[in-house]
């Protein structure tokens, strides 16, 4: 006689009922969003500790080396870069934003881990050995990964994967820009765009997590940028000004956007392996810092070390330029401000320049560090040069003005107003410029939204046939996978191009299957023969006994794979004149059903009623 062996459920299984059980109250979300929001926070804390000792270590070395050696280092850690990016991840190369995007609408915000790991190492080999270019990117997709991760493993359903996916985002830009509010909206409004609450609520409770391990582990909670702009007091006659400079940082914006777009398809047209192409960008970025040390120094101030400005994430130069110290009777690095105005102009055009070498040949980093140094660029530049014409009030400086163009250039290349005025906010804590800011920002986003149809994020998804909306709707759509909608059976008779029409008619007076997929020997789809087209054929019904399948067949039609949801599949029946369409099994490429266009509205129709 054998005793009954009770196997003891595995965490997997007891979320799982807890998720059944409690579905509708939602807290296990939230619990799930905190846990996601500490370990963002934990990697962050040690990327940005690997971050720094590369950095240190790479300056060091820079220090040591004759100026014409400067691409040396840049490029070993490019060379490292591409050997990651393209043996474990090529995901990994670019900003990385657009890849988080593309896993939220297209796969259902899976991403696989090994993504944030080489994300991570080829942003510290890039951006520590002075590739120019954020720390933002690796940081959200350490979070993303670490929220698609926790989902997976513990069987979340697939509406709320994307929630997950988001929280980790939210974490990553709190904890390492120390804001937690930026975080919550950088996660809503440019990855999920959606405000609803039962997203809002675990979004915030990661980012405050986040914030909370930051602080505790990470070191001071203090602003990045703390500076005081002495004596400022925002006037109304400055309104003109700040609206102008939304306009300038939207021109610098798009120009820059542009820039970085253009040279990954030159990158990506260029007859060299991949491996190298960021070894080239290395090297365009070193001869670029080596022509510019030739002239001015290294930065803003006179003293320095080896390093280009625009080397790195250029937090110190920012500093520099948010100082209003700085900008006392003599202009920057003691000298005229006429001159300073021109060397802030060529510092931007060669940050620029330098993110578009290093991240347009797939280096890996962010972009939120070179938009608010080209803000902080240019706003500083307009506010001498309104200093210069005398326009500028007595109370206020041009340090002012590159803090506040620092949030409308980064408006104008994400079009995320909110995510900007927040960010530069928090990472600020300076209240008196906060109007200021508000009005730029917005200014840069409508006039980026002219000069350019998508943001720097969503470009290369729109080329790649990606829809990217603002509204619920959409919103919705994304989070309903197409095994909701009715499907049609298919008969169990296959049919081949070599089959005689009339057997169409046949299956059709038997079955009322309104379109029939057509299969190749092996049984994998290759087209579909629609039933307006057996209408048209029924005219000449003395052909029809003539007439073979493959004389009817069109193979132009798209597929429907079972892991899309409702957003890609209505943009298929909107391309395509076609009242179904063949759902797919994509391990062996056999139709499995008909999805109709109008089971898929009924399915939208009835999630809409649900509330979505």
């Amino acid at each position: 006689m054998t005793a009954a062996v009770s196997s003891k459920p595995s965490l997997r299984d007891r979320v799982q009922r807890v998720i059944r059980e409690r579905h509708r109250a939602g807290w296990w979300l939230t619990v799930l969003g905190a846990i996601v929001g500490i370990v963002t926070a934990l990697g962050a804390i040690a990327f940005d500790f690997a971050l720094h000792e590369v950095t240190h270590w790479s300056g060091e070395a820079q220090g040591r080396m004759p100026l014409w050696l400067l691409p040396a280092i840049p490029m070993i850690g490019a060379l490292i870069t591409g050997v990651l990016v393209f043996f474990f991840a090529r995901e990994a190369g670019g900003h990385g934003v657009p890849q988080v995007l593309d896993a939220l609408i297209r796969r259902s915000g899976n991403i696989p881990a090994r993504i944030g790991i080489t994300k991570v190492l080829a942003s510290i080999a890039t951006v520590g050995t002075g590739g120019s270019a954020g720390t933002e990117g690796p940081i959200i997709q350490i979070g993303s990964t670490a929220g698609s991760v926790l989902a997976r493993r513990l069987g979340v359903p697939r509406e709320h994967v994307g929630t997950l996916v988001g929280c980790g985002a939210a974490a990553g830009v709190s904890a390492i820009f120390n804001a937690p509010l930026a975080g919550v909206f950088f996660a809503m409004e440019i990855l999920l765009r959606d405000f609803s609450l039962k997203t809002f609520t675990p979004i915030v409770i990661a980012s405050v997590f986040a914030t909370a391990v930051a602080h505790e582990f990470g070191g001071s909670s203090d602003a990045i940028f703390e500076f005081e702009l002495i004596h400022y007091t925002f006037a109304a006659a400055e309104l003109p000004s700040y609206a102008v400079l939304g306009l300038v940082c939207a021109v610098v914006a798009t120009a820059f956007t542009h820039m970085l777009h253009a040279a990954e398809d030159l990158a990506g047209r260029l007859p060299v392996h991949p491996i190298l192409k960021p070894v080239l960008g290395a090297m365009l970025l070193g001869v670029l810092g080596v022509a510019y040390i030739s002239t001015y120094g290294t930065g803003v101030s006179s003293g320095g070390t080896a390093v280009p400005a625009f080397f790195g994430n250029g937090y110190e130069t920012i500093l520099e330029l948010l100082d209003p110290a700085r900008y006392g009777g003599r202009g920057l690095a003691g000298l005229p401000v006429l001159a300073s105005l021109w060397m802030v102009i060529l510092l931007c055009a060669c940050k620029a320049l330098a993110t578009t070498f290093t991240l347009g040949t797939k280096g890996s980093g962010g972009v939120f560090a070179p938009s608010l140094f080209l803000g902080a660029c240019a706003g500083a530049a307009f506010g001498m040069g309104l200093e210069e014409v005398g326009l500028l009030p007595a109370t206020a400086s041009p340090a002012g003005y590159a803090l506040v163009g620092m949030a409308a250039v980064v408006a104008g290349t994400t079009f995320a107003p909110l995510t900007a005025i927040l960010l530069l906010f928090e990472m600020t804590q300076e209240p008196r410029v906060l109007a200021p800011i508000m009005l730029a920002a917005i200014v840069s986003t409508a006039m980026g939204r002219v000069l350019m149809r998508d943001s720097i994020y969503t470009f290369r998804l729109r080329q790649a046939g990606i829809l990217i909306g603002t509204d619920r709707d959409l919103t919705l759509l994304r989070r309903v996978p197409v095994s909701r909608v009715t499907s049609t059976a298919l008969p169990r008779e296959p049919v081949y191009p070599s089959d005689p029409l009339s057997k169409l008619i046949t299956l059709h007076a038997h079955h009322n299957v309104p379109d029939f997929p057509v299969v190749d020997a092996e049984g994998r789809s290759i087209g579909m023969v629609t039933g307006g087209d057996m209408r048209t054929a029924l005219i000449d019904r003395e052909a029809i006994p003539l007439l073979l399948v493959a004389e009817l067949l069109r193979d132009d039609l798209p597929t429907i794979d079972p892991a899309e949801t409702l957003d890609t599949v209505l943009d298929k029946f909107a391309r395509h004149d076609a009242s179904s369409l063949t759902l797919v099994d994509p391990a062996t490429g056999k139709p499995t059903a008909l999805i109709t266009r109008s089971s898929v509205m009924a399915c939208y129709q009835r999630e809409l009623e649900a509330g979505g």
